[in-house]
């Protein structure tokens, strides 16, 4: 009776055993039944909104006389643009007005001193318009104004595209279509098959000028600078494999 109850626990523990093995087993060899495969989609397009900022500026020693010498420059800025230019009104928007004071510092065996030499005002005209060529050709010709007595300083032009998010849709599609070929191939040539997508997850989406040595970032790259651009993102898919 001893014997028959001694080999009953044997008996027991062997299978107890063996599912403790084989659920350590499974475990074990889990992550081996999933494939990750990242796919890419690359696109290069041209900008289609253009904004250009030009500031100028008047000194004088009164507040009134500054105001409205920089009001004069302010009309001769928005006649040339209309009347040489082309622009319209709605094209153009003028900023506040910003007024500082300047001093000089004055020293002497005694003391230091700042001495008073005038009203700084400036003011900042920005355009933004579809017509990309036309406002590259205005940011290049209004510096004619300095000939006019304007104290102007053109700044570079940044470049947009409006339809940006209209590309990222498409875009994504495609990096998934693409990491799926990839998955495909690799199951097939190591004698597999896919079976169902368990994750999938979105990269960066990076905006750079075409051929540059921009670095990503991980919060997305977006170049302002350059007319051309091209835009990458990628898609990481985890499938199991049978």
């Amino acid at each position: 009776m001893k014997n028959s109850l001694g080999a009953i626990c044997i008996a027991i523990a062997v299978i107890i055993s063996a599912s403790v093995l084989g659920s350590a087993w499974k475990k074990s060899h889990a992550g081996k039944s999933a494939l990750n495969v990242t796919g890419l989609a690359s696109r290069e397009f041209d900008s289609d909104l253009i904004v250009w900022s030009a500031s100028f500026s008047k000194k004088a020693m009164t507040l009134k006389e500054a105001y409205k010498n920089l009001k004069d420059d302010a009309e001769i800025t928005r006649r040339y643009l209309i009347d040489k230019e082309g622009l319209k009104e709605s094209e153009m928007v003028f900023s506040s007005v910003t007024i500082t004071k300047d001093y000089e510092t004055e020293k002497s065996k005694e003391s230091t001193r700042q001495i008073f030499t005038g009203y700084n005002l400036s003011q900042t005209i920005s355009v933004e318009s579809k017509n990309v060529e036309r406002i590259e050709g205005v940011s290049r010709h209004i510096t004619e104004l300095i000939d006019a007595g304007v104290e102007l300083n053109s700044e570079a032009p940044r470049y947009y595209y409006t339809k940006i998010a209209d590309l990222k849709i498409e875009m994504l599609a495609e990096a998934a279509r693409d990491a799926k070929q990839r998955a495909q191939k690799i199951v097939e040539n190591a004698g597999g098959s896919l079976s169902h997508l368990k994750s999938a997850e979105m990269g960066v989406f990076q905006i750079t000028a075409p051929n540059s040595t921009e670095e990503y970032s991980w919060g997305g790259a977006f170049n302002t600078d350059s007319k051309k651009k091209n835009a990458s993102i990628t898609v990481k898919l985890e499938y199991s494999i049978d």
